[in-house]
C-alpha cells in the first residue's frame, strides 16, 4: 500500500512579502516540491488556509461583519487559493482535483470522502477547500479532519520556520527548538503548533503532526520518504 500524507499550508505562505495575495513564484516552488512526492509514489492531500486574502476572526473583530459571515468569507478565500494551487500543479503535469466542503459545482467537486480516496488511489492530488464547511473551525482543524478521513499516515504543517520552539525564535535568541512534543504538552503549555481542537483531534486518532520549513528544498520528500525528522518538530 502506498504512503498517504496530508500537507497543510497557511494562506500567508502563498503571499508575497506584504502578506497579501498570491505569489506565483511561491506557487511554482510548492508545486515542484509536491511533484517530487508524487514521483515517489506518495499519495497527497492538501489543505491551504485563506489568511493571505481574509481571516474570518479579523474581519469580524469590530462587529460590523458577523463572525459566521467572516468565517464563510474565509472559506471562500481558501477556495481561491486551492484553485491557484491546482493550476500550479497542473502546470507541472500533475493530475489534481479540488474538493470543497461547500457546494460550488462550476468551480470544483463537492467533498465526498470515498471519492477523495479514489482520486488518491488513482495518483491524483486532492486539494480540500472551504475548511470543514462550518464557521468557528479553523483550516488547521479541517486539515486534521481530512487527514483522518483519508487515512493519512501523518499531517505535515509546512510553515516558514523549521519546527516548534518554546518561545518565538524571532524575538528571543535563547529560544529552544522542541524536536518531539506530546499532544498533552502541546495543549497544556499552549504551544501553538495548531489550534487546540485540531491537536485534540489528532491525539484521539493517533495522527502525528510534523511541523517543518516549507521553503527548504527537498524537505517534504526527505520527511515522508526517508522518515528524517531532524529538520522539523513532531507532535505525537
Amino acid at each position: 500500500m502506498k504512503q498517504r500524507v496530508l500537507v497543510k499550508f497557511s494562506g500567508e505562505a502563498l503571499s508575497a512579502e506584504n502578506g497579501f495575495g498570491i505569489d506565483t513564484s511561491i506557487l511554482k516552488f510548492i508545486a515542484k516540491e509536491i511533484k517530487e512526492l508524487v514521483e515517489n509514489d506518495i499519495e497527497i492531500g492538501i489543505v491551504i488556509g485563506g489568511g493571505n486574502i481574509i481571516r474570518g476572526v479579523s474581519a469580524a473583530k469590530d462587529g460590523i461583519i458577523k463572525r459566521t459571515s467572516g468565517d464563510y468569507m474565509g472559506m471562500l478565500a481558501t477556495v481561491i487559493n486551492a484553485v491557484a494551487m491546482q493550476e500550479a500543479l497542473e502546470y507541472m503535469g500533475l493530475e489534481v482535483r479540488v474538493q470543497s466542503a461547500i457546494k460550488m459545482e462550476q468551480i470544483c467537486e463537492t467533498f465526498i470522502v470515498r471519492k477523495a480516496i479514489r482520486h488518491l488511489e488513482k495518483g491524483r492530488i486532492v486539494i480540500f477547500a472551504a475548511g470543514t464547511g462550518n464557521p468557528f473551525f479553523t483550516t488547521d482543524t479541517a486539515a486534521t479532519l481530512r487527514a483522518i478521513e483519508i487515512k493519512s499516515s501523518m499531517i505535515i504543517k509546512a510553515t516558514k520556520v523549521d519546527g516548534v520552539y518554546d518561545k518565538d525564535p524571532n524575538k528571543y535568541n535563547d529560544a529552544k527548538k522542541l524536536n518531539t512534543i506530546s499532544y498533552d504538552d502541546a495543549l497544556k503549555d499552549n504551544i501553538k503548533v495548531m489550534d487546540d481542537t485540531s491537536i485534540a483531534l489528532a491525539k484521539d486518532n493517533s495522527l502525528p503532526i510534523v511541523v517543518c520549513n516549507m521553503f527548504k528544498e527537498g524537505n517534504l520528500l526527505n520527511i515522508v520518504k526517508n522518515s528524517d525528522f531532524s529538520s522539523c518538530s513532531v507532535v505525537k
